[in-house]
């Protein structure tokens, strides 16, 4: 029993032909309709599975060459982000047989499809999958030195396993100890979803989380981009919660806040908190707006910003976050980018031993506040293009 599955976000494809392919059935996946009709006429499927928005050929259109051009009545089943009731109304009045919406477990996919076209003879794995075909494809950006003790390989494994539409991204910083080696390890047998990018000199953290940006951009299947510390000090459910706010707003970046609020576990060291706060008053000043927390490390990102925000090398090593803040505001005018920019609070942050960061250099950031204050002092500042050429405190 033949399957076809077309969309174009392969993170979405991917899980989907695993656990079909389990239950028996022969699958092919194409990620966009063009090849998804060469296939339709090659591999002859008994049940199609199509996504409505994509770019080139569209869904519908692929329905309507399967039900109008080639006369065929097989099951057509929609699975699609799209709740438009306009958009539901023509896939059923072209012939569809079923509509699926996003987010879906695949539980409840391979139920549907056993009722259409019923379940292979053949002997199959008839477990249940808790995986969830996610409406939106996400990387995430996760800087890495010297994270071999440190690094909680099965909290990112268990999540990506569990909730397709993720992309991992390590960015190993030049690690002196066997870092590289534990991501390989980890990457192994998930390269769909996990990628290890690897820096062969320590070029610090800014520098890292701007190369792994950069690179995922690359990756046409992803709606959002993002970076977490390696730490997981902000766990993954956490970072989900920015990704369903950027996703449902017309804000381009959505940034966690490590503010304390009532129901949420937020702990810090006493004098780093007073650190904290100091700073933070000189960080609203430079950058006229009021962020409560500029520095929390998970930050999700429209693809549209990414080359605005990352495009440059930073003039900071630590303080970047300030300069992407600082950076929106030249490019879209200081009250346009106050709309664009959203700080969410997070439900859980823990300041985890062994950060690399210590009080004494409190001082250096402040030095550093005052180099961005300087660098971009004035609006699209002509200073700004040259800054990767001043020397890096």
């Amino acid at each position: 029993m033949k399957i076809l599955a077309i969309d174009d976000q392969q993170l979405v494809l991917l899980p989907l032909q695993k656990r079909l392919t389990e239950l028996g059935y022969d699958v092919k996946i194409e990620t966009n309709g063009t090849s998804g009709i060469d296939t339709f006429n090659s591999f002859q499927p008994d049940l199609v599975i199509v996504d409505i928005n994509m770019p080139g050929v569209p869904g519908l259109d692929v329905v309507k060459y399967i039900r109008q051009t080639k006369n065929s009545n097989i099951p057509i089943v929609v699975l699609s982000g799209d709740t438009q009731d306009k958009t539901i109304t023509d896939g059923f009045d072209l012939g569809i047989d079923d509509y699926m919406k996003k987010p879906l477990s695949l539980n409840e996919i391979s139920a549907r499809i056993k009722r259409l076209i019923g379940k292979p003879e053949t002997k199959a794995v008839e477990s249940s999958s808790d995986v969830v075909i996610q409406e939106r494809c996400v990387g995430v950006v996760i800087p890495c030195y010297n994270e071999e003790e440190r690094l909680l390989s099965n909290e990112f494994l268990n999540y990506i396993d569990k909730y397709s539409g993720y992309h991992l991204c390590f960015v190993n910083d030049g690690s002196k100890d066997n870092t590289l080696k534990v991501l390989k390890d980890l990457q192994k047998g998930r390269e769909d979803f996990i990628t290890v990018y690897d820096c062969e000199k320590n070029g610090g953290k800014a520098e890292a989380v701007r190369l792994g940006m950069l690179h995922m951009a690359k990756k046409d299947d992803l709606d959002y981009i993002g970076f977490l510390d390696a730490d997981l000090s902000t766990d993954l459910a956490d970072f989900d919660d920015l990704v369903k706010t950027i996703e449902t707003s017309n804000f381009k970046i959505v940034s966690g806040s490590r503010i304390s609020r009532m129901g949420a576990n937020i702990t810090k060291e006493s004098a780093r908190k007073i650190i904290s706060l100091t700073i933070n008053f000189i960080i609203r000043k430079i950058l006229k707006m009021d962020f409560k927390d500029t520095q929390c490390g998970a930050k999700i990102f429209s693809k549209d910003v990414i080359q605005i925000a990352f495009g440059e090398k930073f003039v900071t090593q630590w303080i970047f976050d300030v300069e992407i803040f600082k950076r929106m505001s030249h490019h879209f005018g200081l009250e346009k980018a106050k709309t664009l920019l959203c700080e969410q609070p997070l439900k859980r942050w823990i300041h985890a031993d062994g950060s690399k960061l210590s009080m004494k250099d409190s001082v250096k950031i402040v030095m550093q506040l005052g180099q961005i204050a300087w660098v971009y002092r004035s609006p699209k500042s002509k200073k700004v293009n040259s800054a990767s050429n001043l020397k890096t405190i």
